[in-house]
C-alpha cells in the first residue's frame, strides 16, 4: 500500500510543499553534516565543543557513535560527499572496540581505550541505536553492515525482550547479570523507533508488533489512564517511582519528573507506526490517531513558553509545574517533526502554525551562524547555557528534524531517504 495522506492531507500553501522551504532544510541539514565530521576519533567519535573542536581528553561514546553513524549514512544516500566515509568509519568502530567480544553487546565507550565498570554495563537505550544504525547502514550498503545488525538483533532479542511484558528490559551488568530494576520509557520509545527500522529493512513483522506492544503500554494504557501525561519511570513490578532522580533532577536521560518533549516524540512515533501498518499490513488500531494527537497537545500546552519566551522546556514535576526550565534543542527538534507528522495526516492548519512557530523558535534562538551547528540549549530567556547539554555533541536530532519533513510518514527514516528525489 502506498502512504498517499502528505499528498492528499498537506494544503498548497503549507511550507511542506515550499521550494524554497526544502531549499532552507536542505541547507541547515548540510550545515550540520559539516559541523558535526570533526567528532571522528580514531575509534567511533566523541563530543564537540560549542565552537566545533573535540572536547579536550575526548573519549569514544558508543551512543554517541551509533547516532552519528547514522546521520552520515543517510547524508551518504542523499548524495553529501565524505559522508559514507564517515558512516564506515562508524560500523567499524561498533564492530571493533565499542562492542564486547567476550560477552556480547556493546560498551557504553571507552577511556584510554578500554571500558570503566561504568562502561561495561549493557543499555537497553545503547543497543537500540546499535540496532537502528545497523539497520540503516544495511540501506546504505556499507561494508560490515550486515554483520553489524545480525549480532545487534541477536543480542537485543536475546537480552533485552520481556516477552511476557511487552516491553525491553533497561540494563545488565557486562555478563548479563544483575538485572536493573527499572522500566524506562526514554529507552523503551527509542526501541519503538529502531523496531520500526528493523521491520522495514528485515521484513520480520514481529518487530513491528513489538513496536506496537510497546505503544500499547506505555501511551495506550499507562499514558491515557494519566490524562496523556507520559509517565517516564518504573520498578519492574510497574509501579510508578514519582520521586525518581528527585536529587539530579537535570538528568540527560532520566530527568526526575516529565519531560513533555516526550510526550511529542511518542506523538510523531505513534503517526509512523500507524502509517506502517497500514502500509504494509492495510490496518492499523485507530487510537493509535487519537492518542497522538492526544499526547502533542498535552506536551504543548504544560511545556510550550510557559513564561511567554517560546520554546518547549525540558521538565515538569508531577504536578506540571515546571523544574527544568531550560530549552534543550532535541525538545524543539521533535516538536517540529510531530507538527509536520500531524499535519501531513490531518491536514489542519493549527498544525502548521505550529510548525511553523517552532521552526522561527529554532531559527532565532538556536541555530548558532557564528560558530556552527546549533546551541544545544538555552535557558529560560533564551541564552546560551550548558546545564544538561554541554557543548554540541548531538548531530542525530538536529540533522533529522531537517529531512523528515520531507519523508512520507512510512516506511522508516533511512528507506524513505533512500528513496526521495
Amino acid at each position: 500500500m502506498v502512504e498517499m495522506l502528505p499528498s492528499l492531507m498537506v494544503p498548497a500553501s503549507s511550507w511542506l510543499r515550499s521550494t524554497p522551504h526544502h531549499y532552507w532544510l536542505e541547507h541547515q541539514g548540510l550545515r550540520l553534516l559539516d559541523f558535526s565530521k570533526a567528532s571522528r576519533l580514531s575509534v567511533g567519535f566523541g563530543p564537540l565543543d560549542n565552537k566545533g573542536l573535540l572536547v579536550p581528553h575526548a573519549q569514544p561514546d558508543t551512543t554517541l557513535t551509533a547516532r552519528t553513524t547514522h546521520s552520515y549514512a543517510i547524508g551518504g544516500l542523499r548524495g553529501v560527499p565524505g559522508c559514507l566515509a564517515v558512516a564506515e568509519h562508524g560500523v567499524q568502530s561498533l564492530l571493533g572496540p565499542l562492542r564486547d567480544a567476550e560477552h556480547g553487546g556493546w560498551f557504553g565507550g571507552l577511556t584510554n581505550g578500554r571500558p570503566t565498570q561504568e562502561q561495561t554495563r549493557k543499555q537497553n537505550y545503547l543497543h537500540a541505536f546499535v540496532c537502528l544504525v545497523g539497520s540503516t547502514a544495511v540501506v546504505a550498503g556499507l561494508p560490515g553492515a550486515a554483520q553489524l545488525l545480525e549480532l545487534a538483533t541477536a543480542v537485543w532479542e536475546k537480552r533485552f525482550w520481556s516477552e511476557e511484558e511487552g516491553v525491553f528490559r533497561e540494563s545488565f551488568s557486562a555478563r548479563w547479570a544483575d538485572e536493573e530494576n527499572y522500566r524506562g520509557a526514554n529507552s523503551n520509545m527509542h526501541s519503538v523507533e529502531a523496531c520500526m527500522a528493523l521491520a522495514d529493512v528485515t521484513g520480520d513483522l514481529i518487530w513491528r508488533h513489538r513496536a506496537l506492544r510497546i505503544v500499547k503500554r506505555f501511551i495506550h494504557d499507562l499514558a491515557r489512564e494519566a490524562d496523556y501525561v507520559v509517565r517516564e519511570h518504573y520498578d519492574r513490578q510497574w509501579h510508578y517511582l514519582p520521586n525518581y532522580h528527585q536529587d539530579k533532577p537535570a538528568d540527560d536521560l532520566r530527568p526526575y519528573g516529565l519531560t513533555p518533549g516526550h510526550f511529542v516524540e511518542w506523538a510523531h512515533l505513534l503517526l509512523k507506526l500507524e502509517a506502517a501498518f497500514l502500509r504494509e499490513e492495510g490496518d492499523a488500531p485507530a487510537w493509535l490517531l487519537t492518542d497522538s494527537i492526544a499526547l502533542f497537545e498535552k506536551g504543548m500546552s504544560v511545556g510550550w513558553s510557559t513564561n511567554g519566551k517560546g520554546g518547549l522546556l525540558y521538565t515538569v514535576d508531577n504536578d506540571l509545574v515546571p523544574v527544568i526550565e531550560n530549552r534543550p534543542h532535541w525538545v524543539q527538534a521533535e516538536a517540529l517533526t510531530a507538527a509536520a507528522a500531524l499535519l501531513k495526516r490531518t491536514g489542519h492548519a493549527r498544525y502548521e502554525t505550529w510548525y511553523r512557530t517552532i521552526w522561527d523558535y529554532i531559527d532565532l534562538c538556536m541555530i548558532d551562524r557564528k560558530q556552527g551547528g546549533w546551541i544545544q540549549e538555552v535557558d529560560a530567556d533564551n541564552q546560551p547555557s550548558e546545564v544538561v547539554y554541554p557543548g554540541k555533541a548531538d548531530l542525530y536530532h538536529a540533522w533529522q528534524s531537517t529531512l523528515t519533513p520531507l519523508l512520507p510518514l512510512s516506511p522508516s527514516f533511512a528507506t524513505a531517504a533512500r528513496d526521495l528525489f
